[in-house]
C-alpha cells in the first residue's frame, strides 16, 4: 500500500519540479466614481522577467494572483483602455504563505494620467484584510540588520509576540518558546515542507542567514493548511536567484575571552553545550544567485562554515595533574536551490540542503574535570533535504501543487575515541573518583529517513477561494543505545598502586591498560543488547478550506482538517482516529486604516518518536517481568485486557556480575542468562490503550490600526488550552507520603516506601524480589512506568506592537509587550508526578512563564552608509521550583520514592513546583553596520555586534538546561538564591561582508 502510495505522488512529479510561492490579492476601483470596477485586465511582472501573470477582475472589483513567488519584486499594473488610464503598483514584494494586497485606482481616461495615477508605497506598513492568523514575518533585511550571534536566525525570533527564549530539556534542545510550552511542540519548515527531526522535535536543518529570505512564525489561528503541531510554526522562505547576479563573501567572527567581559559563569555555543574560558568562534561563507538562462532557469547556491576552539580544565590532585584541554567544534552548512519556470502557467524548483557538524567532548570540565581524552567524544549529526516542488495552472480559476521532500538525520550522540574499551572509574583509597577513561559509557545513535508528499489544490469560484490538499510523512527509524557492550569498571586502587601511577607522570594520556591488573573492582556492568531497533511512524493529514469574502470589508474563513498518526496505536490495535479539527476565523476591515480579527481552531499534534522509542528501548520480555505485570493487572492497575507481548520489548538492560578481575569481566554473550534475572529501577511498557494525539483549542481576537503609512499598531489577545500532553504514570508507586509543612518533617526510607507499593518489593541475601502468589520474582521492576496523553496546559496572553518603518525618515522601530501566563502540569515527555501519581498537585506555572516581555528594536541611519541597531529586551523571572535541604533532612528523598523526578531533590515540605520567581532580565544589545558604496551600489560591510551592552548579570531569561539553571532552590521561599549561571556577559562579535 505504502509503495503504491508513493509510487502514484511520484508519477505526478514527472511532470517537474516545485517553488515556493504566494498569493495576491488586487482591487482596482475608480478614481472618479469611488468604486470598483469589474472586467479589467490587471497584470503581474516580476521585476526583470519578460513572462506575466495576467487576470480579469471580478464583479466585485476584485483579481487574485495565486502562486507568485514569495519575496520577489513584482510590478502590478493595467493597460490602457477607452475608459481608463494605467494605473500600477512597483516593487511589491509579497509575504510567504499568506495572500497579499494591493489596490489600484483608475484614473478617468479624460483626466491627465499625471494628476491622477496612484502608486502606492509599498514600503509603507500593511494591514492585514484577509484573515486572523498571528503572525509575525522577519525579513532578510531585518536579519541582516538585528545584533544575532552567529548568524542564527533563531536567535531574531525572541523578539516576536508570543515568543520567549526557552528553558532547554537537553543542551541541543530548541532555544524558543511559542506560548510557553516546551520548544518540541513547535512545527519547523523549509518553504513549507517538513524539517523537523522527528525524534524528539528539534531543527533538522538549521538554515543560515544566507540562504533565508524571511522567517514567518504562525503563533495561533492560521490556515488548516498549516498542522502537525498542537502549538505554533516556524517557516523559512529561502533565497532564489533573479536575472541579475548577487551574492556575497563573509567573515564573521567571536574573539571571546580576550575581549569579552569575565564571568564566573559558563555560557553556551550555538548547539546550546555550555563553554568558558578560551572559547573562540570563527565563520565564513559565501552565497551566489543568479540566471542560468534568463528568464527561465535562476540557481542560488550558499555555504556557511563555523569553527569554534574550546577550552576544558583537567584537573586531578591525586596524579598532581591541571592541565588545558582543547576541543573543537564544526558546522558546516551546504544550500543550493533550483527554479525553473517552464512555461507561462508551470513552474519549478529544486532545494538542497546538506549539514554537518561535530561537537567536540574532549574531557576535562569547565572548571575542572576527572575525564580523561580518552574517554572522549564527540555529537556527530549529519543530515540532507532534498525537496521538488512543483506549481502549475489547471484551468485559469484552478492550480494545484504537488511537492516531495527526501531528508535524512543522523543524530549520534556520542561517538567515543575508543570506542572498543570499557569504561573505566578509578577510585583513590578514600573511594573518592579522580579519573573517568576508556569508553564515554553510553550510547545513543539515531538514524532517521523520512518521505514527505504533499498536494495542494485551489478552486476560485465566485466571492470563494477553495483550498484542499493532503500530506503523507512517513519515517523510519533505527536507535543504537544503551550502556557499553565491553563493560563498565569502577575500580579503587590502593595508596600504593596510586603512588606508583602518579610516578608514571603519564599525565592526559592515562587510559584502561595503565591501571594496575590487580586493582580491586569494586562494581562491574555490560550492556546486553548491543544492537538497533526502530518502527516506522506514518502521519496523514487531510484538510479543506473555503475563505469567504462576505463583502469588500469583511472576509470569513472556515475549514477543517483530519490528522492521523500511526503510533497512537502504542501497545493497541488500532490508533487515534477521531483528531477532526474545525477552524474558523473572520477579518473586518472598518475603514481604510483599521481592522478586527478573531477565531477559533483546533489543532493537533504528532506523537515524539521519542516517547515510542524510549517504551522500547527501557522494557523487558523477561517472563518474571510479564508475571509483575499479570500481577498488575489482577490488581487493576493495569488493562486486565492487555496483551503482555504487545507492551513489552526486549530492551537495553545492564547485567551485573561480582568477583570480577580488572579488564577480565565476562562478556555480554557470556551474561545473557541473567537478561530474565536483572533486577531494574524502572521499566517501561507499551500504553494498551493506545494514546491520542496532544492538541489545543485557540482563541484569538485582534485589532490592527494604521494612523500613516509608515506606522502600524497591533494588538492581539490570546488564549490556547493544550490536551493529552505526555505524563507518565507508574502503575507501582510507593504510597502517597505528603508534607503539608516543615513543622515535624517526618522522612521515609526507600526500603519502607517499597513495601507500600501495590507489588511491594523486598530484599534477601540474593537481593531484591516480589511475590506472586506463590512465585518468587527477580527479573522485575521497583517502577513499572507508562506514558499517557493526559497532560494539560493554559496560555493566556495580551500582545501589543507598534512599529514604525523607515519611510524617508532616518530611522525605525519596533515596539512590543506582551503579558502572558502559562501553567501545566507537564513540562516535557518524561514528566512524573513528585508523589504518587498526584498530577493535579503538579499544575502550576510552567518553567517558560513570563508575566512581561518587552522588547524594543531602533535601526538609526545618521548617513546612507551607517547604521547603528540597538535592540532592549526586558523579561520577568522565571518560576523557581524550592527543594528539601539535605543538610536538613538527611536525604533529599524525603518520601522515600527512590527518585526526584528531574530535580536533585524532592519538594521543600509544603512548597509546590514553581511556587517561588527569580528576579528580572534585562539585556541591551547593538549592532553597528558600515557600508562602503562602489558606483553607487554597496559593496563592502562592516559589523560590529555588542551583546549585552550593560554587562548585566542575569539570573533568568537566558538558554539553560533546568540543572544548570537557577530555576530550583534548596529552602523555603525566601531563602537566599544560589546562583548556578547567569546569562552571558558582555560579548562582541565582528564581521566583514562582501557584496556582489
Amino acid at each position: 500500500m505504502y509503495n503504491r502510495f508513493l509510487l502514484t505522488f511520484l508519477l505526478l512529479l514527472v511532470a517537474g519540479i516545485l517553488h515556493a510561492q504566494t498569493s495576491l490579492e488586487v482591487t482596482v476601483n475608480s478614481l472618479l466614481y469611488k468604486k470598483n470596477v469589474k472586467g479589467i485586465a490587471v497584470f503581474a511582472q516580476k521585476s526583470g522577467a519578460v513572462l506575466r501573470d495576467s487576470a480579469v477582475t471580478d464583479k466585485n472589483g476584485v483579481v487574485v494572483f495565486d502562486k507568485l513567488e514569495a519575496n520577489q519584486p513584482y510590478r502590478i499594473f493595467t493597460k490602457e483602455s477607452e475608459e481608463f488610464d494605467i494605473s500600477e503598483v512597483t516593487n511589491v514584494v509579497l509575504q510567504p504563505n499568506q495572500k497579499n494586497t494591493a489596490t489600484l485606482s483608475l484614473p478617468a481616461r479624460r483626466q491627465t494620467a499625471l494628476e491622477e495615477v496612484v502608486i502606492t508605497e509599498t514600503k509603507a506598513a500593511k494591514l492585514n484584510t484577509q484573515n486572523a492568523e498571528v503572525s509575525s514575518v522577519v525579513t532578510k533585511r531585518e536579519l541582516q540588520s538585528l545584533p544575532i550571534e552567529g548568524r542564527d536566525i533563531t536567535r531574531a525570533l525572541v523578539r516576536l509576540p508570543n515568543l520567549s527564549v526557552a528553558s532547554l530539556g537537553y543542551a541541543e534542545a530548541p532555544n524558543v518558546s511559542i506560548n510557553g510550552l516546551n520548544g518540541i511542540y513547535t512545527n519547523y519548515l523549509i518553504d513549507g515542507m517538513d524539517n523537523n527531526e522527528r525524534f524528539l522535535g528539534n531543527v533538522k536543518f538549521n538554515p543560515p542567514v544566507g540562504f533565508t529570505e524571511s522567517v514567518q512564525v504562525l503563533t495561533n489561528n492560521y490556515s488548516v493548511e498549516w498542522g502537525n503541531t498542537s502549538n505554533g510554526i516556524v517557516s523559512v522562505t529561502t533565497r532564489s536567484g533573479t536575472n541579475q547576479l548577487t551574492g556575497e563573501l563573509f567573515y564573521l567572527t567571536r574573539p571571546g575571552s580576550v575581549i569579552d567581559a569575565k564571568s564566573p559563569y559558563p555560557t553556551l555555543d550555538l548547539s546550546g553545550n555550555a563553554v568558558k574560558d578560551g572559547f573562540q568562534r570563527h565563520q565564513l561563507g559565501f552565497g551566489l544567485g543568479g540566471a542560468l538562462k534568463k528568464d527561465k532557469t535562476f540557481f542560488y547556491v550558499n555555504f556557511e562554515q563555523t569553527y569554534d576552539k574550546k577550552d576544558n580544565l583537567l584537573r586531578v590532585p591525586q596524579l598532581n595533574l591541571n592541565e588545558i584541554v582543547t576541543g573543537r567544534n564544526s558546522f558546516s552548512y551546504f544550500s543550493t536551490k533550483l527554479d525553473q519556470n517552464w512555461t507561462h502557467s508551470f513552474k519549478s524548483s529544486l532545494r538542497v540542503n546538506v549539514g554537518s557538524f561535530d561537537i567536540a567532548r574532549q574531557g576535562g570540565g569547565l572548571e575542572g574535570g576527572i575525564i580523561f581524552p580518552s574517554a572522549g567524544a564527540k555529537i556527530a549529526n549529519r543530515t540532507y533535504l532534498v525537496a521538488l516542488k512543483n506549481n502549475y495552472v489547471i484551468r485559469p480559476n484552478l492550480t494545484g501543487e504537488t511537492n516531495y521532500q527526501i531528508s535524512m538525520f543522523r543524530w549520534n550522540y556520542r561517538v567515543p575515541d575508543n570506542p572498543t574499551d570499557p569504561s573505566v572509574t578509578v577510585q583513590d583509597p578514600s573511594g573518592t573518583a579522580f579519573a573517568t577513561i576508556g569508553q564515554t559509557g553510553a550510547i545513543f545513535d539515531d538514524f532517521e529517513h523520512t518521505h514527505h508528499l504533499q498536494q495542494k489544490f485551489t478552486l476560485r469560484t465566485g466571492r470563494h477561494v477553495f483550498k484542499a490538499g493532503g500530506e503523507f510523512i512517513s519515517s523510519n527509524f533505527a536507535l543504537l543505545g544503551g550502556g557499553n557492550q565491553y563493560g563498565t569498571y569502577t575500580v579503587r586502587l590502593t595508596q600504593l598502586q596510586l603512588d606508583a601511577l602518579k610516578a608514571q607522570n603519564i599525565g592526559s594520556a592515562l587510559n584502561v591498560n595503565d591501571i594496575p591488573r590487580d586493582a580491586s573492582v569494586r562494581s562491574y556492568d555490560v550492556e546486553l543488547r548491543p544492537t538497533t531497533f526502530g518502527k516506522r511512524q506514518n502521519v496523514l493529514s487531510l484538510y479543506l478550506e473555503d475563505n469567504f469574502s462576505v463583502s469588500n470589508r469583511l472576509k470569513v474563513s472556515l475549514g477543517l482538517r483530519y490528522d492521523y498518526d500511526n503510533l497512537t496505536k502504542s501497545g493497541d490495535t488500532k490508533g487515534d482516529l477521531n483528531n477532526i479539527a474545525p477552524r474558523t476565523s473572520f477579518n473586518y476591515q472598518l475603514n481604510d486604516r483599521t481592522v478586527i480579527r478573531g477565531g477559533y481552531g483546533i489543532f493537533y499534534d504528532k506523537i515524539k518518536y521519542s516517547v515510542y522509542s524510549d517504551n522500547l528501548q527501557f522494557s523487558s520480555d523477561a517472563p518474571d517481568f510479564k508475571k509483575q505485570l499479570v500481577e498488575l493487572q489482577r490488581l487493576g492497575l493495569l488493562d486486565p485486557k492487555a496483551d503482555l507481548n504487545r507492551i513489552t520489548f526486549p530492551g537495553n538492560i545492564r547485567a551485573t556480575a561480582p568477583n570480577v578481575k580488572y579488564l577480565e569481566g565476562p562478556t555480554f554473550d557470556q551474561l545473557q542468562f541473567r537478561r530474565n534475572q536483572q533486577f531494574n529501577a524502572n521499566l517501561r511498557v507499551m500504553n494498551p490503550n493506545g494514546w491520542d494525539n496532544p492538541y489545543s483549542h485557540q482563541f484569538s481576537l485582534g485589532l490592527q490600526h494604521k494612523p500613516s503609512p509608515d506606522y502600524i499598531l497591533s494588538v492581539d489577545l490570546v488564549h490556547v488550552a493544550t490536551n493529552n500532553l505526555f505524563i507518565i504514570r507508574n502503575l507501582n508507586p510507593a504510597s502517597p507520603y505528603k508534607f503539608t509543612s516543615d513543622k515535624d518533617v517526618k522522612t521515609r526510607t526507600v526500603a519502607q516506601a517499597d513495601l507500600t507499593r501495590p507489588i511491594p518489593i523486598r530484599t534477601d541475601k540474593n537481593g531484591f524480589y516480589a511475590l506472586a502468589g506463590t512465585d518468587t520474582l527477580r527479573g522485575i521492576a521497583r517502577n513499572v512506568f507508562m506514558t499517557e496523553t493526559k497532560g494539560i496546559a493554559r496560555y493566556y496572553s495580551a500582545s501589543v506592537v507598534f512599529q514604525k518603518l523607515k519611510g524617508r525618515d532616518k530611522y525605525a522601530y519596533r515596539l512590543g509587550y506582551t503579558l502572558s501566563s502559562i501553567k501545566s502540569n507537564t513540562g516535557g515527555i518524561n514528566t512524573r508526578a513528585q508523589d504518587s501519581n498526584d498530577f493535579d498537585f503538579e499544575y502550576a506555572y510552567d518553567n517558560n512563564d513570563r508575566r512581561h516581555v518587552l522588547n524594543a528594536m531602533f535601526a538609526y541611519y545618521p548617513i546612507p552608509s551607517l547604521m547603528i541597531s540597538p535592540a532592549l529586551l526586558l523579561q520577568s523571572g522565571q518560576p523557581i521550583t524550592r527543594l528539601a535541604d539535605a543538610k536538613v533532612y538527611g536525604t533529599t528523598d524525603l518520601n522515600g520514592d527512590g527518585e526526584s523526578f528531574g530535580f536533585t531533590s524532592d519538594l521543600y515540605p509544603g512548597e509546590r513546583r514553581n511556587s517561588d520567581r527569580l528576579p528580572w532580565a534585562k539585556s541591551l544589545d547593538i549592532s553597528v553596520r558600515y557600508t562602503i558604496y562602489i558606483q553607487k551600489k554597496p559593496r563592502l560591510e562592516f559589523e560590529a555586534d555588542v551583546f549585552n551592552v550593560l554587562n548585566t548579570q542575569n539570573l533568568s531569561g537566558f538558554n539553560a538546561t533546568f540543572g544548570a539553571s537557577n530555576q530550583f532552590q534548596l529552602g523555603p521561599v525566601g531563602t537566599p538564591l544560589v546562583v548556578r549561571s547567569a546569562g552571558p556577559p558582555r560579548q562582541f562579535q565582528f564581521g566583514l561582508r562582501y557584496l556582489l
